[in-house]
């Protein structure tokens, strides 16, 4: 991990010259990576009238494309961020199982642990940013760190590309 404050410069940069949405999630996922650390990056929003989520930024597009919806599933994990908008922690790929179908992917991928950072606007969960790693790599010191650094950043993020 760098020096936080070298990192929140250089988004803060990169995001005040940002021309399209797309530069705006490239300084957050940058911001993430120097920072929390990632291996994947990705922003989903959800459209709860039609009970689908969207990803709307990917660091993975070969695997995880930006083209698709997928429906949303009420479960614990759903529960947890939207209902209560409370960031989801899991490290091991077991437990990953129990709420993504997507798990055999992402055990391919090299991750076994996730942190999925409610964004809220206007008292709404609008999005979740999506940051996985290898198995155990979100200790409870990289999850603090992601709200203290990402929180913000990724709500002006979301604001902008809204």
């Amino acid at each position: 991990m760098t020096d936080t404050t070298s990192a929140r410069h250089a988004f803060e940069k990169a995001f005040s010259e940002a021309e399209t949405t797309e530069q705006a999630y490239d300084a957050l996922c940058a911001l993430t990576k120097s920072t929390v650390g990632a291996k994947l990056f990705t922003v989903m929003t959800a459209d709860m009238d039609a009970m689908l989520a969207r990803r709307v930024y990917t660091d993975d597009a070969e695997n995880y494309p930006t083209t698709n919806t997928k429906p949303i599933e009420m479960n614990r994990w759903f529960n947890q961020v939207h209902g209560r908008h409370e960031t989801f922690v899991s490290n091991t790929l077991a437990d990953i199982d129990t709420v993504f179908p997507d798990a055999e992917l992402i055990g391919k991928l090299g991750c076994g642990s996730v942190i999925n950072l409610p964004v809220i606007l206007g008292g709404k969960m609008v999005a979740t940013v999506n940051i996985l790693h290898e198995e155990g790599y979100y200790t409870p010191e990289r999850v603090d760190m992601a709200h203290e650094i990402l929180r913000l950043p990724a709500m002006a993020v979301l604001a902008y590309a809204a």
